[in-house]
């Protein structure tokens, strides 16, 4: 598929609707057009896990959208909100993995997990709990800010689809973000609970 019918957030938005009213062709259409932003943000994702991880990116994107569909029909607005149902499914899919990699085997103390815009280090299972547990108790404190986070951290959304995706301003994500990150950083510092 080139780059031209991959940027057709029109028809994306068409077929999404389409598979969502039942149509089974749409998925076939829809896919390959999809698959190559997924396996960006899922390349972003295990760049921070540890090396060695098992999980590649074309299977964490599968993984995800077993999730997504979980035998119902997928309905999404656009092509924003199903990267956004996506981002939430590829955290889902690698906290689980974590938890079975750790099989019980909980260490003390605080952990170090930073939320670069940039993704870069690689994370142990246990910082991915971590977060996970984290952005659990944001929730319950903002859940904007912990969408911001889906959204940006484990998503790849830029700021701008943000935004559109969330009915508010740039600057408004960019400050949700700041708030996020200062946020987590401190609680992270607080080690497990």
């Amino acid at each position: 598929m080139s780059d031209d019918h991959l940027a057709s957030p029109g028809e994306v938005t068409r077929l999404l609707h389409a598979l969502g009213a039942g149509e089974s062709t749409a998925y076939d259409q829809l896919l390959p057009m999809l698959q190559a932003e997924l396996h960006r943000a899922a390349e972003r994702l295990l760049r921070r896990e540890r090396p060695g991880h098992t999980l590649q990116p074309t299977e964490l994107v599968h993984e995800a959208w077993l999730r997504i569909a979980d035998g119902k029909t997928p309905d999404f607005a656009s092509r924003q909100h199903f990267l956004a149902v996506a981002a939430r499914a590829m955290r889902h899919v690698l906290v689980d993995h974590a938890r079975r990699r750790l099989a019980g085997k909980r260490g003390g103390g605080a952990l170090a997990v930073s939320l670069p815009g940039e993704l870069a280090s690689p994370a142990p299972p246990e910082e991915i709990l971590a977060l996970d547990e984290a952005l659990e108790r944001l929730a319950v404190h903002s859940p904007r800010l912990k969408q911001v986070v889906e959204y940006r951290f484990f998503g790849g959304l830029e700021e701008a689809e943000i935004a559109s995706l969330m009915g508010v301003t740039t600057r408004t994500v960019q400050r949700d973000w700041a708030k996020a990150r200062a946020w987590l950083h401190q609680e992270l510092a607080q080690g497990p609970r």
